[in-house]
C-alpha cells in the first residue's frame, strides 16, 4: 500500500519523541520521507550515518508492519533491544529464539502489535514465510546490507536472490542500504532485488572522517599489532587476520600482554562465537582477534580501532571492515600491515577462484585499488573517496597527511628488476632476482648460471631490504604479478611495458623500508576534568545493562554519556536535551543519571510533566503553574484555594485556547473565572516570544 509522504513536523517530531535526536544527519531526511512515502529506495550510506534509522522511523510513519531482511542474528537483535528500549514494539524471528519468544511474536503479529519485524535472508526458503508476512499486513520491505545480494563480492548470501521474489509477491515498496557498493555492484543490486527498475537512489557520501588511517609493512607484525594495542589500552579494537591461526596466536599475545582478548573464527563451535560476540558487546576494551566471520553482526558502536594483521581481500572489505570502528562518530583508529606475502596470496586467491574470467579481472582490478591505497604516497583518504567517486581535499587524519611520503624515482630500479625477470625466463620469485640483482651468487644462482647474466650484481646500490620494497611496490602498482601456475614466480604484466620501454616513470615510496614511525598520541575523548564523571556514568550503565540482560550501549552510547559528562544536566529537562535520549529513556533512566551527574537525590515531577520534559511546552507547563499557585487564593490572597491537576495543565500547554470559553471547556468555569484571565496573557507571551 503506497501512502502520501508525511509532513516533516511528523517525521522530526518522531525522531525526538522516540529516539531522541534533535535534528536528522545529513542526508537522513530526504530518504527517510522517500520510504515513508512508499518509493523504491537504494541507499548508499557511509557506516556510522545512520541507516538503520532510515527504515526503523519509516516503519513508525507508515501504516502496517515492515519487514526488515538482515544477515546476521546477533545485528537483528541488537537492533530489536534498542528498539524496545525505545518504546517502539519491534520483534526478530531467528534460529536462536526460543519457543515462548516465537509464540509472543507470532501473537503480535496476529493482533497487529508489531511495527517492525526482523528476518534472516534464510526464513524466505520457507514458503511459508510469504503467507505470513501478508497475512500481517506488511507494507514495506527492508534490506540492510544489500550489497550481500552480489554474487562474486565478498559478502555474498545466496538467500538474498530470493529478496526480489518476496517483493513481487507481496507487492510492496523496497527500501534497500548498504554502505559499500560500486557502480557494478549497485547494478547488480538493482537488477536482483527491484527487477532492473530503477529505485530512486541516494549516495551519501563514503566518507568517515572520525577514523584515521595508516598502513604500516610488516615488520615483525605481532610486535606492531602489540604496540598499537599498547597506545590503545583500555579500549575495545577487532584484529582482522587471515587465518584462523594467526586469529589464535594474536589473541594469546594479547592476553599474555594483559590485554583482555579472545579469538573468533568460523572453525569455534557456535556457542563459542556466540560467547565471544556476546562478551564483545558487554565487556569494555575487550580486544577481538578474528577472521572476517567477525563481520556484519558487530553493530558496537564504541570501537575505537580496528588493525589489519593481513591486507584485506579487498578496497571494499577493508571499508567495511574499518568502518566497524567509530560508529558513534568518536574518533577512531585503524592500521593495516601488509607485505608481498599478502600479496602473493590474494592474488593466487582471485587466479585461483570459480569465477569467471571477466570477474577476476574486476578482482584484480579492486586488489589494485587497495594496493595502491597501501602504497599511496599522498593523503590516503582522498584516495579511498576517490575509488568510490569522490572528490576531496586531503583529510588531515591519515598517517601521510600527518608526515607525508618521501618518494624518489624508481625507473630505472624497475626497470633493472624487469629485466631479470625477463632474462631468466619468468620462472622465479622475489628472493631469487635480488640474489641476481644484488651479485649474490649462492648456489642455485651459479647452477643456473644466472651469474652470468648482464643483469648480475647492476643492482648492488640498493640494499636487500630495499630491493624488497620495490618489488612489493611493483606488485602493489600491478607491474609484476605472481603466477600460481608457475609456483608464484613473478610474471610481467602489460601496464610495465611502457616502463621497460623508456616511455614512462615510476615513482616509489623510499620511505616504506623505514622502520613504523610513532603513532600519534591517542585521542582523549573528553577532557581531564570530566573523566571522572564518565567513568562514573559508564560503571552506573554496566549496571543497568546486566540488570536488563543488554548491552551496555542499548541503554545509552558513549556520545550521549560523553554529552552528559560535557554538559552536566541539572534537571529532567536538561536531561531530555541529551543526544540520544527519547521519551521512554527519559522517563526510564533519567532520573538515576542526574543522581550521578549531581550527586543528590532528584524530585520526580509528575508524568504530565515529565512527558513534556526537553520541550517547548515545559516551560509553558512551568509558567501556569507559577501563575496558579499566585493567584491560588485569588487577587487580594483570601479567597478559597482552587488548584488544577497536572493533566489540566498539560492540557492547556496542548491546546493553548485562545480565549475564555476554551480555556473554561479544559479546567471548568469556577477555575476559569480565576486564572483565565492570566492564563491568556501567558499564551500571548509566549506567542510574542516565539
Amino acid at each position: 500500500m503506497t501512502l502520501a509522504a508525511p509532513a516533516p513536523s511528523r517525521a522530526e517530531a518522531l525522531l525526538a519523541q522516540v529516539f531522541g535526536f534533535s535534528r536528522f544527519r545529513p542526508g537522513q531526511a530526504e530518504i527517510v520521507e522517500a520510504v515513508a512515502a512508499g518509493r523504491d529506495v537504494l541507499a548508499i550510506m557511509p557506516t556510522g550515518g545512520g541507516k538503520s534509522l532510515c527504515y526503523q522511523l519509516p516503519a513508525l510513519l507508515r501504516e502496517g508492519l515492515t519487514v526488515v531482511i538482515s544477515p546476521l542474528i546477533a545485528l537483528m537483535r541488537d537492533q530489536v533491544r534498542a528498539l524496545q528500549e525505545a518504546g517502539v514494539a519491534a520483534g526478530a524471528l531467528t534460529s536462536g529464539n526460543t519457543p515462548e519468544e516465537n509464540d509472543a511474536i507470532f501473537a503480535a503479529l496476529d493482533e497487529g502489535r508489531l511495527k517492525l519485524l526482523y528476518i534472516a535472508p534464510e526464513r524466505l526458503a520457507s514458503g511459508a514465510t510469504v503467507g505470513l508476512l501478508r497475512r500481517s499486513g506488511c507494507s514495506l520491505i527492508a534490506v540492510d546490507e544489500a550489497h550481500c545480494v552480489s554474487q562474486w563480492g565478498h559478502d555474498f548470501r545466496p538467500d538474498y536472490l530470493r529478496i526480489g521474489d518476496l517483493r513481487r509477491a507481496l507487492d510492496v515498496p523496497l527500501a534497500a542500504f548498504t554502505a559499500t557498493a560500486d557502480a557494478a555492484t549497485r547494478q547488480e543490486i538493482t537488477d536482483r532485488l527491484f527487477a532492473g527498475q530503477s529505485p530512486e537512489t541516494f549516495l551519501r557520501g563514503f566518507d568517515r572522517p572520525n577514523i584515521r588511517l595508516a598502513f604500516a609493512v610488516k615488520d615483525s607484525p605481532r610486535k606492531q599489532i602489540l604496540a598499537f594495542a599498547a597506545a590503545r589500552r583500555g579500549q575495545s579494537g577487532i584484529v582482522y587476520c587471515a587465518t584462523r591461526a594467526r586469529t589464535e596466536s594474536l589473541a594469546k599475545a594479547l592476553d599474555e600482554a594483559g590485554h583482555p582478548a579472545r579469538a573468533y573464527h568460523g572453525g569455534m563451535e557456535d556457542w563459542e562465537r556466540r560467547t565471544v560476540e556476546d562478551l564483545f558487546k558487554t565487556e569494555d576494551g575487550l580486544i577481538v582477534c578474528a577472521t572476517v566471520a567477525f563481520g556484519m553482526g558487530v553493530d558496537k558502536p564504541d570501537v575505537r580501532w580496528v588493525a589489519h594483521a593481513d591486507l584485506p581481500k579487498s578496497i571494499e572489505a577493508y571499508y567495511q571492515e574499518i568502518g566497524r570502528a567509530g560508529r558513534d562518530g568518536l574518533p577512531a583508529d585503524t592500521m593495516t600491515l601488509f607485505g608481498p606475502d599478502d600479496i602473493r596470496l590474494r592474488r593466487a586467491q582471485i587466479d585461483e577462484s570459480n569465477a569467471p574470467p571477466e570477474r577476476r579481472d574486476a578482482d584484480h582490478a579492486r586488489l589494485n585499488a587497495l594496493l595502491g591505497l597501501a602504497e599511496a604516497t599522498s593523503c590516503r583518504r582522498r584516495m579511498l573517496l576517490a575509488y568510490f567517486g569522490e572528490i576531496s581535499e586531503p583529510c588531515g587524519n591519515c598517517d601521510l597527511c600527518e608526515v607525508p611520503a618521501k618518494v624518489f624515482n624508481a625507473t630505472e630500479p624497475v626497470r633493472k628488476a624487469l629485466s631479470a625477470m625477463l632474462r631468466t625466463g619468468e620462472s622465479f620469485g622475489t628472493g631469487h632476482l635480488i640474489d641476481i640483482l644484488t651479485g649474490n651468487a649462492t648456489d642455485k644462482v651459479r647452477a643456473r648460471g644466472h651469474d652470468q647474466l648482464p643483469t648480475f650484481a647492476v643492482g648492488r646500490d640498493l640494499p636487500r631490504a630495499g630491493w624488497q620494497a620495490v618489488f612489493r611496490q611493483m606488485m602493489g602498482r600491478d607491474l609484476v604479478r605472481p603466477d600460481p601456475e608457475r609456483m608464484g614466480a613473478l610474471r610481467m604484466t602489460e601496464a610495465a611495458r611502457p616502463v621497460l620501454r623508456g616511455e614512462s616513470e615510476v615513482h616509489l615510496r623510499a620511505d616504506s623500508v623505514e622502520k613504523a614511525r610513532a603513532r600519534p598520541e591517542v585521542r582523549a575523548l573528553v577532557s581531564d576534568e570530566d573523566a571522572p564523571l564518565l567513568s562514573a556514568l559508564k560503571a552506573k550503565r554496566r549496571a543497568l545493562a546486566e540488570a536488563a540482560g543488554v548491552p551496555p550501549y542499548v541503554i545509552f552510547n558513549d556520545r550521549s554519556l560523553i554529552e552528559m559528562a560535557e554538559r552536566r544536566p541539572q534537571s529532567l529537562d536538561d536531561f531530555a536535551r541529551i543526544s540520544g535520549v527519547g521519551a521512554t529513556k527519559l522517563e526510564r533512566y533519567g532520573r538515576l543519571f542526574l543522581e550521578v551527574i549531581t550527586g543528590a537525590g532528584v524530585n520526580a515531577p509528575h508524568p504530565a510533566r515529565r512527558k513534556l520534559a526537553g520541550h517547548q511546552g515545559a516551560s509553558l507547563y512551568d509558567r501556569l503553574a507559577e501563575v496558579e499557585q499566585a493567584l491560588s487564593r485569588g487577587t487580594c490572597g483570601t479567597l478559597k484555594p482552587i488548584s488544577l491537576s497536572p493533566a489540566q495543565r498539560a492540557r492547556l500547554v496542548a491546546q493553548r485556547p485562545g480565549d475564555e470559553a476554551g480555556i473554561a471547556r479544559l479546567i471548568g468555569d469556577r477555575a476559569a473565572e480565576r486564572f483565565a484571565t492570566a492564563f491568556l496573557e501567558v499564551f500571548d507571551e509566549g506567542r510574542a516570544a516565539g
